[in-house]
């Protein structure tokens, strides 16, 4: 009965618009309190408990730096020095822009690791760019959402330090190492329908008529840019940094490159940026503290064992579960944001893990590429709803677009599944 109000009254809430966090915290506030009528004020006190508990882990520290990261690099004028040096070595023509989006959006990852970010800083620069060259503004926002999904790929990836801090066995650099080899994967499925696409409907015809960018001077205005991702995961390779260090580290090297180098910012456009970053950090750790209030009443109510018991033994066999888990989880990212998934989902699904023997790291990439998924798919997907903003189109305008590129990133997931090493290999070199 208890298990069943729980969901029940989860999925009500979020059916009737409350936020998530709220959802979360109410419908395991409620499930607590009724499990034990005649003490429901003692357990209660474990709500408070829960709450406090979500939040004080010191890797979560990571989390404002990263999205505060994005927003400093989002006006540092970073992103428009690459697309240019981008251009330069892509040269122009049919579908050229494309790649250059998904290949900027794919180094940006390496900066901030926030899709949405991401998606905000290339869409300024390259949906002008690529209206101007004859791309139809649905095709380019469709672009731009689905190269910064790559995004939570690759390190820093603010979905890895999450999922590090669920489960522990997987340490926060060892996801980073993982997703650098699937992040580039996705980076090369997305690019090759992007690319068809827009040679079969004779897009960017206009493209080729624009200048292309001198090559050395390209690289000498990029070169602070491109230093960022060397900073940052080099110094944590070396141990300089922890990643927590490492996101602190980047926010003062972006204030550097976009007050001091490029100039693209003063002293008075910070607070702006701290707001905006502050506004978004709190929605996500509050999220998560009240996310540790729901993990908790699975685990008191003793609703994960049965579940679980339920799928092991239900005759699907290893890759049926998989291919289940895979459906539930990309449908799942197609209603609600990946950080989302994470806590609600990953204490149901790490005793199905643990059962089947899978590797936590491996299926933490897994688990990372079906989120990626979801945020460039309709209904609610936050990167498309960044770039349709700004291309200024509806989403559902963009679905044509969407669905292959979907199919591009899940021959990345598949490809994962099928060769385990693609995720494995560089953790296990560097000795993590």
């Amino acid at each position: 009965m208890i298990p069943t109000l729980l969901f029940t009254l989860f999925a009500i809430l979020m059916i009737i618009g409350v936020p998530v966090g709220v959802s979360l915290g109410a419908a395991g506030s409620l499930a607590i309190a009724l499990a034990n009528p005649e003490t429901h004020w003692f357990g209660m006190m474990a709500v408070s408990q829960s709450f406090y508990a979500g939040l004080a882990k010191y890797p979560l520290l990571a989390i404002p730096m990263f999205v505060l990261v994005g927003s400093i690099f989002d006006r540092s004028g970073v992103a428009a020095r690459l697309v240019r040096l981008a251009i330069s070595m892509t040269g122009r023509g049919p579908g050229m822009l494309a790649v250059v989006a998904i290949s900027v959006a794919m180094f940006l990852g390496g900066i901030s690791g926030s899709g949405p970010a991401c998606a905000a800083a290339v869409g300024a620069v390259m949906i002008t760019a690529m209206n101007r060259a004859g791309y139809p503004p649905p095709y380019s926002a469709s672009i731009i959402a689905a190269g910064a999904s790559t995004d939570i790929l690759i390190p820093p990836s603010i979905a890895f330090i999450v999922y590090s801090i669920l489960v522990p066995q997987a340490s926060v650099p060892a996801m980073f190492a993982a997703g650098m080899f699937p992040g580039l994967l996705a980076g090369v499925f997305l690019i090759i329908p992007a690319v068809w696409l827009a040679r079969r409907d004779n897009m960017g015809q206009r493209e080729a008529a624009e200048p292309r960018p001198p090559f050395w001077r390209s690289l000498y205005e990029a070169i602070w840019g491109l230093a960022a991702p060397v900073i940052i995961l080099g110094g944590m390779r070396m141990g300089y940094f922890t990643p927590t260090e490492a996101a602190v580290v980047a926010v003062f090297y972006g204030l550097f490159i976009g007050i001091f180098v490029h100039r693209t910012m003063t002293v008075r456009d910070l607070f702006p940026i701290l707001r905006e970053a502050g506004e978004l950090s709190a929605v996500i750790m509050l999220i998560v503290t009240l996310a540790g209030i729901f993990a908790w009443s699975l685990s008191t109510l003793s609703i994960i064992d049965p579940i679980t018991e339920a799928i092991v033994h239900s005759g699907l066999g290893e890759y049926g579960v998989l291919t289940l888990v895979i459906l539930l989880l990309i449908v799942l990212g197609m209603f609600l944001d990946g950080i989302s998934i994470f806590l609600i989902f990953v204490p149901l699904i790490m005793p199905i893990v643990q059962a089947f023997h899978w590797d936590v790291v491996w299926f933490g990439v897994l688990l990372t590429l079906m989120v990626a998924v979801g945020q460039f798919t309709p209904p609610v997907a936050v990167n498309l709803m960044v770039s349709s903003k700004i291309a200024n189109v509806p989403i559902e305008s963009t679905v044509r677009y969407v669905l292959w590129l979907v199919g591009g990133m899940l021959c990345a997931l598949i490809a994962v599944i099928l060769f385990p090493e693609i995720a494995l290999w560089l953790p296990r070199y560097l000795g993590y």
